[in-house]
């Protein structure tokens, strides 16, 4: 078995672990590629087992969900008046989108609002069992009516195919595996004038690759109780959320053991979920670039695009909009993380609300026109 970690020395005494991750891995808020570790305790590390330094690295990343916490710990042990302090000091630089509407509303005047939105977590809640993460039907009605007005998007970490059998609704552009599978609607809408299904798939020459991992990580995975093994077609979900924490170390074991022999592949994390994906530039970011340059959006002033999302892989799309100094980024979580996001909301009956609020915003706007 191939090891594919390296040692880095820096001037304080420290040593790096490499690891194939990308940038935005979860070993540094910075997004360089190694942990800094003090010399003596990594080199008694590996003086044990090597491969341990790098399974307990991702154990630690487990712990810490997804997106990160502003303040490390459990914010649960924080005196009451710490964490309202800090709750009100991180909702004073993200405040609710349902609060913040009308300035929303009136940043879209004379523009086209292009709405996407992540599945689990912001259309569903998160259920132990991912293939039992419904959408309600008043959730697909506030999706339906805006989809309605404007061009809309899922952009998710699922299966394309799966995650549309969970919404339900034509008319909308489907981007799964983290926007390396996108498809439009095949029917001419208003918004899809030209009659094409957009089909973009970034990564089919990885598809036997990732057919294989999934197949050896479901016989390694039959023994950890609660362990679900999802594959999403261009990248492989390995759930833990119903998994005991004293099996993490060995849930993360086996994923970096058989990550190793599949060097053109790389290991990213999620809400309770670590991701196999191939290691190529693509992620939400990009597939939220691609869909407005195929809706013919592309370098124009006359959009505002508004990307939902509570998950650590929506940062990406988040970060694009934050660079172009164009939309708003929403994130929907509960607790003060580190994001780029403008906005946020609780939880996804506040989306709904936010939804639906658009869709009265919009029907108003046209009767006065």
């Amino acid at each position: 078995m191939t090891n594919h970690n390296a040692l880095i020395s820096d001037a304080k005494g420290s040593i790096g672990v490499a690891v194939r991750v990308p940038n935005q891995s979860l070993f540094s808020p910075g997004g360089s590629r190694y942990i800094s570790i003090p010399r003596k305790k990594l080199v008694q590390k590996l003086e044990t087992d090597p491969s341990q330094t790098r399974t307990h690295s991702w154990i630690e990343a487990m712990r810490a969900s997804s997106p990160t916490r502003i303040r490390p710990g459990n914010i649960s042990s924080l005196p009451e008046s710490d964490e309202e302090d800090e709750y009100s000091s991180w909702i004073a630089q993200h405040p609710s989108a349902l609060t913040m509407f009308e300035e929303i509303a009136e940043a879209s005047k004379g523009k086209q609002i292009v709405m996407f939105l992540d599945y689990d977590g912001t259309l569903s809640p998160i259920v132990e069992n991912p293939d039992r993460a419904y959408m309600s039907d008043e959730m697909r009605e506030a999706v339906k009516g805006v989809a309605r007005y404007f061009p809309t998007a899922i952009v998710t970490g699922r299966c394309r195919d799966k995650v549309r059998r969970f919404v339900k609704l034509p008319g909308l552009y489907y981007a799964g595996s983290h926007g390396m599978d996108i498809k439009g609607p095949s029917k001419k809408t208003k918004h899809n004038k030209n009659n094409k299904g957009v089909l973009f798939q970034a990564a089919n020459e990885f598809l036997p690759m990732i057919d294989q991992v999934s197949k050896c990580l479901v016989e390694k995975m039959r023994d950890i109780e609660g362990a679900n093994v999802e594959n999403n077609k261009f990248c492989v979900s390995v759930h833990y959320r119903c998994v005991d924490q004293k099996d993490w170390g060995l849930v993360a074991e086996h994923v970096t053991s058989i990550l190793s022999e599949y060097p053109k592949l790389r290991l990213t994390q999620g809400r309770k979920v670590l991701e196999i994906r191939p290691t190529i530039k693509w992620d939400k970011g990009k597939a939220l670039e691609f869909l407005l340059e195929s809706l013919g959006f592309a370098n124009s002033n006359d959009v505002l695009p508004i990307y939902i999302g509570d998950d650590r892989t929506d940062e990406d799309a988040f970060k694009v909009l934050k660079k172009k100094g164009q939309g708003f980024g929403i994130l929907v979580s509960k607790v003060p993380k580190e994001t780029s996001a403008t906005y946020s909301l609780q939880e996804p009956s506040e989306v709904g609300e936010f939804l639906q609020r658009l869709v009265e915003w919009k029907q108003m706007s046209l009767r006065g026109r």
